[in-house]
Parts: C-alpha cells; structure tokens; sequence
C-alpha cells in the first residue's frame, strides 16, 4: 500500500479512480480487495491500513535524516565525490568561454551536460 500511493489521500484517489473504471485491486500484504461495490468496512480498512502506511514511511524518513545528520557530524557523510578535478574544470570553463560546443566539451571530460551545467553555475571550484 505505502509503494502505490504517496500519502492517504492519494491512495483513496487511486483506488477510487481504478475501481470506477472496473479494475478489481488486491492488497496481498493486508489481505484487502477492492471492487467498484466497496463497503464501508472496506473503506474504513482502506483508510486504517493506508494511515497506518503513511505513518510508517513517515518514521523511516525522520530516522534516514537523524543518521544522516549524525553520520554528518562524525565526517561520514560528505556527499558525493566530485566528477573533475579541479584543473579539469578550468579547462571547461576556457573551453566554454572560447565557444566550443557544450554537448562536446561534456563528451570530452565524460560527465553529463547537466554535470557541465553544474560547473558553470558554481563559481568556485
């Protein structure tokens, strides 16, 4: 249920609209089915069970920030590691200033237009 929908409003909004056109939705997990002739005990299980779900990914959310804000704290965490070096990066940005094609300055040094776009934007490197 919490991989369909991404908070209980959505998930009613799906299972409403799927069931309207004739699909017939099956829950394995929570052993729940649901038809267009849903009952209100269906749709207080629904309600329940999809509550339930969004809280419980809103917990593993909240516990993903604390460790990566103590793995931060200890020096773990720092990201990702940068794509060029700095000497690389001036390189781009000459050849960008002398009018060299974009997509071809991003072919040369291996890295995506949008990793391209990134240095440029930065000033510092």
């Amino acid at each position: 249920m919490d991989r369909l929908a991404r908070n209980l409003d959505d998930l009613r909004r799906l299972v409403q609209s799927l069931t309207r056109r004739g699909v017939r939705i099956e829950f394995a997990k929570e052993c729940l089915a649901f038809t267009g002739e849903d009952s209100p005990m269906a749709n207080l299980m629904l309600s329940v069970m999809g509550a339930f779900a969004e809280f419980e990914r809103a917990l593993i959310r909240e516990r993903q920030r604390e460790g990566i804000a103590l793995a931060k704290q200890r020096g773990a965490y720092r990201g990702r590691k940068k794509a060029l070096a700095p000497e690389r990066v001036t390189e781009l940005r000459t050849r960008v200033a002398a009018g060299e094609p974009k997509a071809v300055v991003a072919r040369d040094l291996g890295i995506s237009r949008e990793t391209l776009y990134q240095y440029l934007k930065t000033r510092t490197v």
